[in-house]
């Protein structure tokens, strides 16, 4: 998939930041709302013009409207900010004076250097800590079900907490780690249950339900609260 370009357009319920891609693979000229962004993500086949883009988005301008209206408030990584970890905040700290990146003490996740360099020392920070905990859980996962994952990956996702490949790799999205605990469990749950049932059949969902207690929580959860954590950074 090419991104073409990016430009803000006047909608009836106000200006939205649009972004426009070429996708070599669709067979339709397609229209979604990137929460990370805040802005909407219009795809386009390979024969296809802006025309028919802007078509669909004048179409649908008013459920474009109410979804960023609803959009949580975005919540940079700063000095003083609350960051969730594991569901539970912890106040970002800079502590300039000090070395060692970014490191978690007395419930808040402190921050050493210039503060150029706070944003991407707490993303890293929050990365590494969703990579081993999100591989724990996996681990411990695999081994109930009796499988094994060829490879756990952690990457910032868009549209997907995880996914299962059909070579056996994992990945999943590190900011699960800013979700409750138990959100990390049912979705770990669920991509491993993939590396025995690649498709969301009756027996894929009874092998998810026995790895995780909290399946119809978590997937309650993520629909009310996800959009929150792509907002967040």
């Amino acid at each position: 998939m090419d991104t073409l370009d990016t430009e803000t357009l006047a909608l009836p319920g106000g200006p939205a930041r649009v972004e426009w891609r070429r996708n070599a693979r669709a067979r339709r000229v397609s229209l979604r709302i990137d929460p990370r962004g805040g802005s909407v993500v219009i795809t386009l086949p390979p024969r296809a013009g802006k025309k028919a883009g802007i078509a669909l988005l004048r179409t649908h301008a008013d459920w474009v409207a109410d979804k960023l209206a609803s959009l949580p408030e975005a919540l940079p990584f700063a000095d003083g900010t609350s960051v969730p970890i594991g569901g539970v905040d912890h106040r970002i700290r800079h502590m300039p004076a000090h070395r060692g990146g970014a490191w978690l003490e007395d419930g808040e996740l402190r921050v050493a250097g210039n503060p150029e360099f706070l944003r991407r020392r707490v993303t890293d920070f929050l990365r590494a800590e969703a990579a081993r905990r999100l591989g724990a859980i996996a681990a411990d996962k695999s081994a109930m079900a009796g499988v094994r994952a060829r490879r756990i990956i952690v990457k910032d996702t868009r549209s997907r907490w995880g996914s299962c490949a059909p070579d056996g790799n994992i990945a999943l999205c590190w900011r699960l780690i800013m979700a409750p605990d138990w959100v990390q469990d049912y979705v770990v749950a669920h991509e491993v249950a993939h590396l025995r049932h690649m498709n969301h059949g009756a027996r894929f969902w009874a092998l998810v339900a026995k790895l995780s207690p909290y399946t119809d929580r978590g997937i309650a959860w993520l629909r009310r609260d996800g959009a929150r954590l792509l907002r967040i950074g």
